[in-house]
């Protein structure tokens, strides 16, 4: 088989080691991939959001089947374009992607099909926006409706910095387009997981739960990133809670969308707050595999991707998934300033020496060779993943394989996987 996988991230660099290892697969293209991703792949410089473009190549090469890494693609119709050709390609819709492309859309799903999440407003005209944010008070949240690369969203401590995020949303439009709408919610407090699952449209099958780490500092303080570390199994989801995300979350969304005429095929990612006084509460969908969430996911499947991927594209998913025990956990190296502005081009040493470590894997991010040298070429640089019997395994395993690497500025979270420590 010949596979194509759209992208040039860390979750995009784990899909392919993970397409990679099935004996079905005889070639991997990537578009446009990374230094990472070209140790297993033929990277192709085509703009993954010039859907005819790829979809054209996915032609002329023959490609079998198509794995959509990232939302931009899919929220623009690379699913459409390449099954109007007759083309396999895995992930879902446009309009399916809307629950991702759409913080709006997504708000309005969730009520409509009666999914548990914040209680909120949609506004187009700021001066609404901002007069909304007085009458309710801080702490508040503001979303810009459109997709932001994981930074579109502001937890605002204080009504000022509410206001201040319209500004920067709706009137600066530091995200373009996507913020011509916001979203502003009441304020969540609790902790975070995701959950993930694989749908053909009808059926779903649950991956792995896994816990993201948003914030750039430890003891999730400072701004949201798009991620700083992840780790699976997530304790926080028990067996009685996972249970009752699928039964009030995610069976009434994939049977909304079918009976809207939108059915949901791919992977569907609910993140979800789990609060002390309402229980179980939606903070958004993705429409896509997570990224780190991805990366210790990936890890730890067992169960054939191409395979996986395929059944669920014929409308045939298997009954189940087959799990490695083990966790694994996923720890961000970052270029110093992100999620703010940050130099590139800075040579990065030690990841042979860290992978020399049992069941140690890294994941390029941002990373580009630059006269004949490995260089930092993203806020994201690398995901350094590990495996251990328990927890507290994976963590020691995991930062001992970090201290073999470097570049300058580099910087990390120090306390990825210490939630779950305390919850054992």
């Amino acid at each position: 088989m010949k596979v194509l996988v759209i992208g040039s991230g860390g979750r995009e660099h784990a899909l392919t080691w993970k397409i990679s290892k099935s004996d079905r697969v005889k070639e991997i293209f990537a578009i446009p991939g990374n230094p990472g991703i070209a140790q297993l792949a033929k990277c192709i410089t085509i703009d993954p959001t010039d859907i005819k473009a790829v979809a054209d190549f996915a032609e002329r090469e023959k490609i079998d089947i198509t794995v959509v890494g990232p939302e931009a693609p899919l929220v623009a119709g690379i699913v459409d374009e390449f099954e109007s050709r007759g083309l396999k390609i895995f992930g879902p819709s446009k309009e399916a992607a809307r629950l991702e492309g759409s913080k709006a859309f997504s708000k309005e799903m969730m009520k409509a099909f009666g999914v548990p999440t914040a209680e909120f407003q949609i506004f187009d005209n700021p001066e609404d926006a901002k007069a909304y944010i007085k009458e309710k008070g801080a702490p508040i949240v503001v979303k810009a409706d459109g997709l932001a690369a994981g930074k579109g969203v502001v937890v605002a401590q204080t009504v000022e910095e509410a206001l201040e995020a319209i500004d920067k949303i709706m009137v600066d439009r530091v995200f373009g387009d996507a913020g011509s709408k916001v979203v502003v919610e009441e304020c969540l407090k609790g902790e975070e997981a995701s959950y993930l699952v694989i749908s053909d449209g009808e059926r779903y099958i649950p991956l792995a739960p896994a816990q993201d780490h948003k914030a750039v500092f430890d003891g999730d303080k400072g701004p949201n990133t798009g991620g700083m570390g992840a780790y699976s199994p997530a304790p926080v989801l028990s067996p009685e809670l996972e249970e009752e995300v699928k039964k009030r979350v995610i069976e009434p969304m994939l049977k909304g969308m079918a009976e809207r005429g939108t059915p949901f095929k791919g992977i569907l990612y609910a993140g979800i707050m789990v609060t002390e006084d309402k229980g179980i509460q939606v903070l958004e969908f993705n429409v896509r595999f997570g990224d780190p969430e991805a990366q210790v996911i990936l890890r730890r499947m067992q169960t054939d991707l191409v395979e996986l991927c395929e059944k669920t594209i014929e409308g045939n998913l298997p009954e189940k998934i087959d799990w490695d025990e083990r966790t694994a956990i996923c720890v961000v190296l970052a270029s110093k300033g992100y999620p703010g502005k940050y130099e590139k081009g800075k040579v990065i040493t030690g990841i042979e020496e860290a992978e020399k470590i049992d069941d140690v894997v890294v994941f390029h991010a941002g990373t580009a060779i630059k006269d004949g040298k490995l260089v930092t070429n993203g806020g994201r640089v690398l995901n350094v993943t590990a495996m251990g019997k328990d927890i507290r395994e994976a963590i020691d395993n995991v930062y001992r394989a970090v201290s073999k690497i470097h570049f300058d500025g580099m910087h990390y979270r120090k306390d990825i996987g210490a939630k779950a420590l305390k919850e054992r």
